[in-house]
């Protein structure tokens, strides 16, 4: 992925990439679903793949914070890691293998190599990777997809002056004609009228890589493509064939290298859909079994098993619809960065997600609290401008996934304070729209602002700084740069009470357990602004010994 004058590998261009291949894939993870009858028609294929380029897409957010000039290593690895950590399902343990086969070609890749036989070459080993870690190989599904991809790929590297946009362009035009092909080659898929769900998720992907690059949107899949038609997809039956394995299991397993080869001989014996990715002592393990306590069994044998999740295919709908039909009442997701904030917003009435500079949470975390609450109304506050993103990903995700059964809506706080205030006035008696409205309108009008100390040299809006130099932020923006934590928080409410107000908030950080610094600050409001009434709050946030509102 190159930038384009450089024609370097640059973390700019692999940050945008995730976010939209995130989207691309939320966008088409319904029809996704649909079109899964191979191998098991259980309608999750397109939701897999989304959670797991999510979760690679938040490991690459949270090891670089979003900064394009971090380091672009570290960034692949987190990617790699990611993925296969999170991965979900058979289609997103195979696209976990391929996700980390790139990712670890582009982070050896050499100065001096041309980025078009970097990224065909990358192309290749996530191909081979993904037909290595299959127990048994199938052609008409994502594997065969990919491998036109790399094959295309390959073919234009060859071509003097190639550059990684031909690259993508060719191998996304490509994939998308193994697609099309994908029911001659596959029973199931022929009888059922559609293409393979895998493949179609691993086109949705090289069509949002060929977008970063060429800035082109790909002709969509529904259309034809050469000589051959996409069939319009119906959806999955659901009905599982009565031979076949009745269990889903996966794991994380900790074990030697050297052990995973008799790991497969012994789940290739137990079931099928067997993959097992991964490398350095860490595995992620997929099987179909009737046998559950073996395939655990073999994984005890050749290591450390954990975070074991078993799904009974029969059962699945059947729960799905149970969960659905005990929806009631309205709940509050709010994300906390610190143990006081957590606190506040929990007697509030929220469920609480850990979260923060440093650790914000991942969609799959949002999703877990928004499914898990049993509610058939839910408000979310990511709390954080850059959770916003994740929290209406997994807001949407949970609506699709209840078919219709919870509504989710997602009030965009881009700060612990606006949401504290969103919380206070929240009311399950009112309809779930004025709800909504009333807290947004709240959350909107508070005006607020923090305290930080600067970590390193940068020029903010506000001027110059160095490492040790305080900070304040109004609305989100560096204002004032100086030396004293109490002079620039006054300086910081001057500014938020310049306007009027009638409350002030005041949240103490963890670099102030006493309150001493918060305590002086509620002093000086009520000493120079006698109208506007004071709290102030234990929040233990890190980064920020202050974070103040202003309603």
């Amino acid at each position: 992925m190159e930038t384009p004058r450089s024609g370097r590998i640059t973390l700019a261009v692999v940050l945008r990439f995730v976010d939209i291949a995130v989207d691309a894939l939320a966008a088409a993870r319904e029809e996704i679903d649909a079109l899964n009858v191979f191998p098991v028609p259980d309608g999750d294929t397109g939701t897999n793949m989304y959670l797991t380029m999510s979760a690679a897409r938040d490991a690459v957010r949270e090891a670089t914070g979003g900064d394009p000039d971090a380091d672009l290593g570290t960034a692949l690895a987190a990617f790699s890691r990611g993925a296969l950590l999170g991965a979900r399902g058979n289609s997103g343990v195979i696209l976990s293998e391929m996700l980390g086969a790139i990712g670890r070609r582009v982070a050896q890749a050499h100065p001096d190599e041309r980025n078009a036989h970097v990224m065909a070459d990358a192309i290749r080993r996530a191909s081979d990777a993904s037909y290595a870690a299959v127990g048994t190989p199938v052609e008409g599904t994502m594997l065969t997809v990919t491998r036109a991809a790399a094959e295309a790929a390959g073919e234009v590297a060859k071509e003097t002056g190639a550059r990684a946009r031909d690259v993508f362009a060719h191998a996304a035009a490509a994939a998308r004609e193994a697609l099309a092909r994908t029911p001659e080659q596959l029973a199931a898929l022929r009888h059922a009228g559609v293409v393979d769900a895998g493949g179609r998720g691993v086109s949705v992907i090289l069509d949002a890589a060929e977008t970063v690059l060429t800035g082109r949107r790909p002709t969509p899949v529904a259309a034809p493509i050469g000589t051959h038609h996409i069939p319009v997809p119906q959806p999955a039956s659901g009905d599982l064939h009565p031979d076949g394995p009745q269990y889903e299991v996966m794991y994380l397993l900790d074990a030697e290298d050297s052990a995973v080869p008799g790991l497969r001989e012994q789940l290739s014996g137990l079931g099928d859909s067997l993959v097992v990715v991964g490398g350095d002592g860490l595995w992620n393990v997929h099987v179909h079994v009737d046998d559950v306590g073996a395939a655990v069994e073999a994984g005890i044998a050749a290591g450390r098993p954990h975070r074991i999740r078993v799904t009974h295919f029969a059962e699945q709908v059947a729960e799905l619809r149970r969960q659905t039909r005990a929806r009631t009442g309205r709940r509050v997701v709010a994300v906390a960065a610190g143990p006081g904030l957590a606190a506040l917003f929990e007697e509030a009435g929220a469920v609480v997600v850990p979260g923060g500079p440093g650790h914000r949470p991942s969609t799959g975390q949002l999703l877990e609290a928004i499914t898990s609450c049993a509610a058939a109304e839910v408000i979310v506050l990511p709390n954080d401008h850059d959770s916003v993103r994740v929290a209406e990903i997994a807001a949407r995700t949970a609506e699709a996934d209840s078919d219709g059964a919870v509504r989710v809506a997602v009030i965009p706080t881009h700060a612990q304070v606006t949401g504290l205030a969103a919380a206070a006035v929240h009311e399950p008696g009112r309809t779930f729209e004025q709800d909504v409205l009333e807290m947004t309108a709240t959350a909107r009008h508070a005006r607020q602002g923090a305290v930080t100390v600067a970590a390193r040299q940068a020029m903010t809006m506000a001027g110059p700084c160095e490492p040790g130099d305080v900070l304040g932020v109004v609305a989100g923006d560096f204002v004032v740069v100086g030396e004293d934590l109490y002079a620039v928080a006054t300086d910081v409410l001057d500014r938020l009470l310049g306007g009027g107000g009638e409350l002030a908030t005041i949240v103490a950080g963890a670099d102030d357990p006493e309150g001493s610094l918060a305590t002086r600050c509620a002093a000086y409001v009520e000493e120079r602004y006698p109208v506007v009434d004071v709290v102030v709050y234990d929040g233990g946030q890190e980064r920020y010994p202050l974070l103040m509102s202003v309603e």
